[in-house]
């Protein structure tokens, strides 16, 4: 049998009693559950705020003593106004992340009978969120003469008969409760019901979700917030285990994917547990799962409906128990028809799927999302970059018309930013940048296999070749920049302009000449 925690309010009304013999005959609810002889309380948090702290001292004493076993821990939770919802929420909420409950161990009641009634109707919201893993108990005294018992009994969550409950306050729990919204950025209805969908799945559901779209479209993005949505209700223990199925070719694939014994082949020097094994208790995502070969996709299926599979080498099986989300950019039903997708694999997978749109299908995200990559970038290199009011009008209507392809979904859209964030030197993306990185993306959607623009003019093809596509952009827009300037220290100003700042000798020409030299160029082959 697992010990039992409860939590619940202090009743500030309920539990107080004259501070003499007289109080045990009174019924006072939060010691009356210690009181149970058929409910063994092992531990008791007990919420209160600081002004009723004598009270809780009172009380705690009295479970102490009717309850040696019960282990009593006070929780300090004050309200500017215990009658308003946002605020008593928001808190028991921040109380429920903080928990480190641990259901597979414990068995958690949740008391209901304490508290105002926006307390009561919030512990409800949140135990039936199961962000509170538990049972509600609700308490009341006998009928009659008082007794100090009382009764009790555990509320069966069925949301049919607490409908004037759950209606009152069905928009604020979906606030507080929509999480994976909060992490994309969209204004596209159709992607927004979708969204609403995988969440409602995703908190109900043990069952495989399968997202298809095109690469770029944030299949990833969205299997890691889906994680963290379960994680936050305590569905999951275990980590997010990420793969991209694309990376897995050959014998390496069964190793990676369900591990191996030590000597099972050569190179097998000591044993591995393998992805599936290292996503026990977590969620395990399996991007581009149509790249796998048919015997993973057997050995996928195995583990996925009994939760066990073979090592490599190993005489006997292993287990995890894991949710799975694919992703694919294939069509699968395609795949299954060429012999090249398992039908079974792909019936257990086509309970829940989901076809994310494109980037080219959800051009009034593009704005939205351009704030985010720039957040990202700020993030990643330490510096905050923004765009001043015309470069930013200008860019969008770029990238949200018609003839913009975005082929590389927010995979292209993120580079795109990064390219005009690194390059430039201010900290303040202009026009001049936008035209640039405008008309290289023009020039790569019109099928100007050229990515590298004006280079081809200066650089033999293999040479250019040679070069790594970040230094590349950096290049092409050294060389615009020199082609568009009067002379070798006007470009050098313009190039350097920020950095110069920084130097008690500028010598912005020679930083210049001695970059095209890198690449064996000079300002006159440069400019010719």
């Amino acid at each position: 049998m697992k010990p039992t925690t409860v939590i619940g309010f202090l009743g500030s009304t309920l539990d107080a009693a004259k501070f003499g013999p007289s109080r045990w005959n009174k019924w006072r609810p939060t010691v009356s559950i210690c009181m149970q002889e058929d409910l063994r309380v092992d531990r008791f948090v007990l919420i209160h705020g600081s002004y009723h702290r004598r009270l809780a001292e009172f009380v705690m004493q009295d479970i102490r003593d009717v309850s040696p076993e019960t282990e009593v821990v006070p929780h300090v939770m004050d309200f500017e106004d215990a009658w308003d919802f946002e605020e008593v929420y928001g808190k028991l909420l921040d109380f429920a992340r903080e928990f480190e409950f641990d259901p597979d161990a414990h068995d958690y009641l949740i008391h209901i009978t304490t508290g105002t009634h926006v307390a009561q109707i919030c512990l409800f919201l949140l135990t039936e969120a199961r962000y509170l893993p538990g049972k509600l108990l609700q308490t009341q005294p006998h009928k009659g003469a008082p007794q100090p018992i009382g009764t009790w009994a555990s509320i069966d969550l069925d949301l049919s008969r607490y409908d004037s409950i759950a209606s009152r306050f069905a928009e604020a729990s979906a606030e507080s409760t929509s999480f994976l919204k909060s992490g994309i950025e969209t204004r596209n209805a159709a992607f927004n019901r979708m969204i609403e969908e995988i969440e409602q799945v995703a908190v109900r559901s043990r069952a495989p979700i399968l997202l298809m779209g095109p690469t770029g479209a944030g299949k990833s993005q969205l299997a890691r917030k889906v994680y963290e949505l379960k994680k936050l209700r305590h569905q999951v223990e275990g980590p997010f285990v990420e793969v991209n199925c694309a990376t897995l070719k050959g014998d390496s694939a069964m190793s990676a994917l369900f591990g191996h014994k030590k000597g099972a082949f050569t190179g097998a020097v000591q044993d591995r547990p393998g992805l599936l094994k290292s996503a026990d208790k977590g969620l395990l995502f399996l991007d581009e799962i149509g790249e796998l070969g048919l015997d993973e996709q057997a050995m996928i299926l195995r583990a996925i409906e009994e939760g066990r599979f073979l090592p490599v080498g190993a005489d006997s099986e292993a287990k995890s128990e894991f949710q799975l989300i694919a992703g694919t950019n294939r069509n699968l039903m395609d795949e299954v028809a060429a012999g090249n997708f398992r039908e079974d694999l792909f019936a257990r997978l086509n309970l829940w799927t989901f076809a994310l749109p494109s980037l080219a299908e959800r051009r009034e995200d593009i704005e939205p999302n351009l704030d985010y990559e720039l957040e990202r970038f700020a993030e990643r290199e330490g510096t905050r970059v923004t765009f001043n009011k015309e470069a930013r009008e200008r860019y969008l209507a770029f990238a949200e018309s018609p003839s913009a392809r975005w082929q590389g979904n927010f995979c292209d859209l993120a580079a795109s930013v990064t390219r005009m964030a690194t390059l430039c030197p201010t900290g303040r993306i202009d026009r001049e940048a936008v035209d640039f990185e405008t008309g290289r993306l023009g020039r790569l959607w019109s099928g100007d296999k050229a990515e590298v623009g004006v280079l081809t003019d200066l650089l033999r093809k293999d040479r250019v070749e040679a070069i790594d596509p970040f230094d590349r952009v950096q290049l092409e827009y050294v060389v615009d920049v020199c082609r568009r300037s009067a002379s070798l220290s006007d470009a050098g100003r313009t190039l350097f302009a920020a950095s110069r700042e920084q130097r008690t000798s500028t010598n912005d020409s020679d930083r210049l000449r001695k970059y095209l030299a890198k690449f064996g160029l000079d300002w006159g082959a440069v400019t010719q």
